[in-house]
């Protein structure tokens, strides 16, 4: 089973790790700005990582692509990497996300290792095994799945976030909170991610995390109970799509976050979700996360960018919805008229 670590020592962690592994030389995977604001940080307390060949690629989702890719497998190649040696994401989901994909693919297979550097990808992406990247327009069009050796986690490394980012991660913890029950939800909707309570976000965090790995233990490859993550996720990923479409990208929690009220209001019509928590949840959404710029004129659009979601069966799109907090429902539909419908309830819902 993967190895969480919870620690503010993150830098010495890495160090007795990277001496366990007796790999065949390490790596490090960071973007232009983790490599800044948080490796060299890192090297500065431990100097013994300064011996680690660091590998730097672009900023930004759109930077998750196959060229990202090719520089990677490229600069392994070059200095002489195999499938005995060890590399470190670090980084935000993106570097986790295409570090894991890079690792898992260069040689067969090398052993990786994620230090998520953003609330989201502490909560999400660097653990449970997905990876991949963007291609043809669409978001994680491309992967496979392997978990990481070993995830290092930390809050000390969010001191430098903006708000906007640590609201991101936090979409996916309250989406945890939705699928574990009404005590979680209600710890999580009573706390301020922006509060800089670092010991109290790491013990959310922790038992967040935890919601992830007890369901993607049960089910490692997504053929059953870990399609519940996907909760916000079907709609989600159709608002981040459009957006991008657009030219104003947004962050992928916000999106997650309104997915999340638009599948809630699936989950009242289909499955009888109780509507003073979907009232609690989109006032809860609307202040924090604020509203997407969507249309009537965008729902063509946006169904068309849900049809193309890889869990989708036939020609059917499929979502997880939820009965109540902590009861899921897996692999329900929707017909178009009723999504439309849910689409109106939420910007309503929302003020839009």
């Amino acid at each position: 089973m993967q190895t969480l670590v919870f620690t503010n020592d993150v830098a010495g962690e890495l160090v007795r790790r990277i001496d366990e592994a007796q790999a065949y030389g390490t790596y490090a995977l960071a973007d232009s700005n983790t490599a800044r604001l948080v490796w060299n940080r890192l090297v500065e307390c431990r100097p013994e990582l300064g011996a680690v060949k660091l590998i730097v690629i672009p900023a930004g989702d759109m930077n998750k692509n196959i060229d990202s890719l090719t520089h990677i497998w490229s600069e392994l190649q070059g200095m002489g990497a195999n499938r005995h040696s060890l590399m470190l994401n670090v980084g935000g989901g993106m570097v986790t996300d295409i570090g894991g994909f890079a690792a898992s693919t260069f040689k067969r297979g090398m052993r990786f290792m994620n230090v998520p550097t953003t609330l989201l990808g502490a909560v999400d992406a660097a653990v449970g095994g997905k990876t991949g990247i963007n291609f043809g327009g669409l978001k994680n069009e491309v992967g496979v799945f392997n978990e990481a050796e070993a995830v290092v986690i930390s809050t000390c490394v969010f001191s430098s976030l903006p708000q906007m980012e640590l609201y991101s991660g936090y979409a996916e913890m309250v989406k945890h909170g939705l699928l574990e029950g009404n005590e979680a939800l209600s710890r999580l909707l009573e706390y301020d991610p922006v509060s800089a309570d670092y010991d109290r976000l790491l013990s959310l965090l922790e038992e967040s995390v935890g919601v992830k790995r007890r369901v993607v233990s049960e089910d490692p490859f997504e053929k059953g109970l870990r399609k519940s993550l996907n909760l916000g996720h079907t709609v989600g990923h159709a608002f981040e799509s459009l957006a991008m479409e657009k030219g104003c990208p947004v962050p992928h929690g916000y999106a997650v976050a309104w997915g999340i009220v638009v599948e809630l209001v699936l989950s009242h019509m289909q499955k009888g979700f109780p509507s003073d928590c979907l009232r609690r949840i989109s006032d809860y959404v609307r202040l924090h996360y604020g509203t997407p710029a969507v249309g009537c004129n965008d729902y063509p659009r946006l169904l068309e960018l849900m049809h193309h979601d890889k869990k989708n069966l036939d020609a059917r799109i499929n979502f997880t919805l939820l009965e109540a907090p902590g009861v899921v429902a897996l692999d329900c539909t929707a017909d178009e008229n009723e999504i439309m419908t849910a689409m109106d309830i939420f910007r309503d819902l929302m003020s839009i």
